[in-house]
């Protein structure tokens, strides 16, 4: 890590350091387990210790890292307890969310479901996950907008993002995003027919994907996984 990296005008060190951080833990350049330096990040970046340990804090409380004092911070291992909670909100929030937009959807909303299903059409004929991720983002985010319930995709957000990384390694293992964008297909169908039995059913099994996923992922790397039942 000896390369300085310049940091932007407008942003604080904090931010650029925890967006790097981020995407190093979401794309798995940083593995479950690793150990990170707040010394070595910090003269990466050309900063003091203080905004790294600020950056930490955040990628702490998003679950990502574990910081134990006096000791090396980690890229923090998957917990059964937190996908599963995560996996439980973000299941109640989805739901909700697909019910008012099933009422709502109008020719705008249709028109815009389209495209975003058009675009994620066009990156996965390439195999681009990294094009695929904010597509994905962005589908659940319009649903939201549909729904009248913007608000609701902060939620989305967070609860999604604890499992991000596990969707990678499930993308990269088993090459699931026809299925994924199959499943898109099927959601905003029904939601453009004002039929919400048929989103509330599209979007359970959309969600249950990643339960094949998690169990390939214990049995090929069970270091990754927290076994202090966390």
């Amino acid at each position: 890590m000896a390369n300085t990296t310049v940091l932007t005008e407008r942003r604080t060190a904090v931010d650029d350091v925890f967006d790097h951080l981020h995407a190093q833990i979401s794309t798995l350049q940083l593995k479950p387990g690793d150990r990170i330096s707040e010394a070595e990040i910090a003269a990466q970046f050309g900063v003091s210790r203080q905004p790294v340990r600020d950056a930490f804090s955040r990628l702490a409380n998003m679950d990502l890292l574990l910081i134990r004092p006096q000791r090396a911070t980690v890229v923090r291992r998957f917990s059964a307890r937190a996908i599963e909670k995560a996996r439980f909100i973000r299941t109640a929030i989805e739901k909700e969310v697909l019910v008012r937009a099933s009422a709502r959807c109008d020719a705008a909303g249709a028109a815009r479901l389209t495209a975003a299903l058009n675009a994620q059409e066009e990156v996965v004929s390439r195999g681009d996950y990294d094009a695929f991720g904010p597509l994905d983002y962005e589908f659940h985010h319009t649903l939201c907008e549909i729904a009248g319930a913007d608000y609701a995709f902060d939620v989305i957000l967070e609860e999604k993002a604890k499992v991000d990384r596990l969707c990678m390694l499930g993308h990269q293992k088993e090459q699931r995003l026809p299925d994924l964008v199959a499943d898109h297909h099927a959601i905003a169908d029904a939601v453009i027919g004002h039929d919400a039995a048929a989103a509330l059913a599209a979007v359970t099994i959309h969600l249950s994907r990643l339960d094949e996923t998690i169990e390939r992922i214990k049995a090929s790397n069970a270091n990754y996984f927290d076994n202090t039942g966390d």
